[in-house]
């Protein structure tokens, strides 16, 4: 069973559509950003922050939008729900990238670059389930590939802090590693709230 919305509210799913291709860039870039050297990281690290405003910005379109309609294609609230989420996943990405930046961590480490490439999974299954919530339906395997992503982010980031504990004997390090696993990981959790905000839309739709 399909939303019932006019034709013009079709820009809701156009600008979800657009984050989504956002975030999906963003994230392209930390996964090249966790295998650069350190001389790229200022560079690599400006152009995450330039998407993020540029997701930020769609994001203010949704609000304004919402402002201004007077029907929905779905619950304002989903809407605005929806669209911080989306927003914040792209925020987290952005954190991880300035964490690096901020304490200069150096070396390509496998459990981040593991961490970076599961959120980059989980931003290409985001946008699959988004390019479906217009039908709402259809988007049932991107749902479940993000919980499984999302278990697998964990069970990475578990590893990643027993080795660094296990490791380190670096108190500074310590601190440096252990905040950088835990924006990645974090970048995960969002990912799957987004997942869970678009099932719940379907849910109380169909």
């Amino acid at each position: 069973m399909a939303f019932s919305f006019l034709p013009k509210e079709d820009q809701y799913f156009e600008l979800f559509s657009k984050m989504t291709v956002k975030i999906q860039e963003a994230a392209a870039i930390l996964v090249e950003m966790l295998q650069a050297s350190d001389d790229q990281f200022d560079t690599l690290a400006k152009r995450i922050k330039s998407v993020e405003h540029e997701c930020d910005e769609l994001a203010h379109s949704v609000t304004i939008k919402l402002n201004k309609s007077f029907i929905t294609p779905f619950d304002r609230e989903d809407i605005y729900t929806l669209s911080m989420a989306l927003d914040d996943v792209c925020d987290y990405i952005d954190a991880s990238s300035r964490t690096i930046v901020i304490y200069n961590i150096h070396g390509n480490d496998p459990f981040a670059q593991q961490l970076g490439a599961v959120i980059q999974k989980l931003t290409f299954e985001i946008n699959g389930a988004v390019s479906f919530l217009k039908e709402a339906k259809g988007m049932e395997q991107h749902l479940l590939d993000i919980q499984r992503l999302e278990n697998d982010a964990d069970e990475i980031y578990f590893h990643a802090m027993a080795e660094l504990f296990k490791n380190s004997n670096d108190a500074v390090q310590i601190i440096q590693w252990k905040e950088l696993y835990e924006t990645l990981e974090n970048a995960t959790d969002k990912c799957e709230y987004v997942g869970n905000i678009i099932e719940s839309i379907v849910l109380k739709h169909n």
